[in-house]
């Protein structure tokens, strides 16, 4: 096993270490740094990055990655975890999705040395992180004031993607189209398979999106032979299949109002049924949100107040409904149980 190097810094095989990766300075001439956390094994194996707060005010990844970085069992890790949790530390610094000249980094891949801020900070993620490794998994939430059922979405076309996703183990797995200048795109066009986790909501923490998204990772890592694989008994119960979405639809708001949702995330709906209802301050007028499609709500608005247009219930197609509301609810229940007979304290 070599060592592995990474902004000038040397870990050593059977080590690990924390570093601060440099990104630039405030005009007040304080620094400003990318945390990293190394754990590199003793054996060859797969370099697998693990990154969040890509937008800086998803921060669900923060706590996964804190979390996983405790696991005792890293200590028998075989090629090498990168973990990421602030990638945009301008925008977690301010509570903001977005850095400081409104760009997204998210649509700024793979970026520039001489271009805005959003490329230059890309670009040295992509040259210092991803670039060193052969797989990658991303951490996100819903934007602000939506929330998001866990789940995966990837280029369902692509084998090494799916044997992944598959192994994460959300309910749902979305075949989603890369977005331009997206982490996933770049990384999946260098041939490095990048998994996109989506569960929650921005600048709060959901125990349960934590607890599958911490297992999700430690189940690819396995996967990848990158841990050992858990040993199994008559009592050991089978994971469920997580079901693909091909499409999705979002439920807009056909006038501006004040949002009465009637429908909770994870639930299955019917063509015509009645999400929710959006009325006017006064009771005058009230008009109903009726799904034009069946499936399972996997997104929603968390703020009754809605403009004319807006996202507001993000519905999953799937060829057997039947078999993904079994999924999800299955799910639903596992992560209760977990978390009722877990000693750890959940967070509330």
């Amino acid at each position: 096993m070599r060592n592995f190097t990474i902004a000038k810094t040397v870990v050593a095989p059977g080590s690990r270490m924390t570093l601060d990766v440099p990104v630039t300075h405030l005009h007040t001439h304080t620094p400003i740094t990318m945390p990293v956390h190394v754990v590199h094994g003793k054996r060859d194996g797969p370099r697998l990055f693990v990154s969040a707060a890509v937008h800086g005010d998803e921060i669900n990844g923060v706590e996964i990655i804190r979390r996983l970085l405790r696991r005792p069992d890293l200590t028998k890790i075989r090629g090498t975890l990168v973990a990421v949790p602030i990638v945009n530390v301008f925008g977690f610094l301010q509570h903001m999705r977005y850095l400081p000249d409104r760009r997204d980094l998210n649509r700024s891949f793979p970026g520039s040395q001489r271009g805005s801020l959003a490329a230059r900070l890309a670009h040295l993620f992509m040259s210092e992180i991803v670039t060193h490794c052969t797989h990658g998994i991303d951490l996100h939430t819903a934007a602000v004031h939506r929330t998001n059922l866990p789940q995966i979405r990837i280029n369902i076309d692509d084998p090494e993607s799916k044997r992944l996703a598959r192994a994460f183990g959300t309910p749902v797995i979305i075949n989603a189209d890369v977005r331009e200048g997206s982490l996933r795109e770049v990384a999946s066009a260098k041939g490095i398979p990048t998994l996109l986790y989506e569960a929650g909501e921005a600048l709060r923490f959901d125990e349960v999106a934590i607890r599958a998204g911490l297992r999700g990772i430690v189940n690819v890592m396995r996967e990848l032979e990158m841990l050992p694989r858990r040993k199994t008994g008559k009592k050991t119960r089978v994971p469920a299949r997580s079901v693909v979405a091909r499409s999705t639809y979002w439920l807009r708001a056909p006038e501006a109002g004040i949002l009465r949702a009637l429908t909770k995330l994870g639930a299955r709906v019917k063509a015509k049924d009645v999400l929710g209802v959006v009325s006017d301050p006064f009771g005058e007028k009230d008009t109903e949100l009726r799904s034009p499609v069946s499936g399972i709500v996997i997104g929603r608005s968390m703020i009754p107040l809605v403009n004319e247009g807006e996202a507001l219930f993000h519905i999953a197609r799937f060829e057997d409904i039947d078999r993904a509301v079994g999924r999800v609810e299955r799910f639903q229940s596992e992560q209760q149980q977990a978390i009722e007979s877990d000693s750890d304290p959940s967070i509330v």
